[in-house]
C-alpha cells in the first residue's frame, strides 16, 4: 500500500466515533459481560456503542434482535 493510500484511508476512518479505552468502558464490559454471558471482547464492543450513544449495534456473532439497555444488536446478513 502506498504512503498516500495509507494516509487516504486515515482520513475516511476519522469520520467515525471512537471511544477510548477507558476504565470505565472496561467496568461496563465487565457487568455486560457478567449480566449477558457475552466474551469480554464483545462485552467491550457493547460498552463502546453504549457509551457513544448508538443504538443498533450490526454483528453477525451476535444474538439478532437482542437488546442491551437501548441498544439492538442486529445481524446484517439475516
Amino acid at each position: 500500500m502506498t504512503h498516500e493510500r495509507a494516509i487516504g484511508l486515515v482520513a475516511e476512518w476519522r469520520k467515525f466515533a471512537v471511544h477510548p479505552t477507558t476504565l470505565e468502558l472496561f467496568d461496563s464490559a465487565i457487568v455486560i459481560r457478567e449480566r449477558y454471558g457475552f466474551r469480554y471482547y464483545d462485552s467491550a464492543i457493547i460498552a463502546a456503542a453504549q457509551a457513544l450513544g448508538c443504538d443498533t449495534l450490526y454483528s453477525e456473532d451476535m444474538q439478532h434482535g437482542q437488546t442491551i439497555g437501548a441498544l439492538t444488536i442486529i445481524n446484517p446478513f439475516l
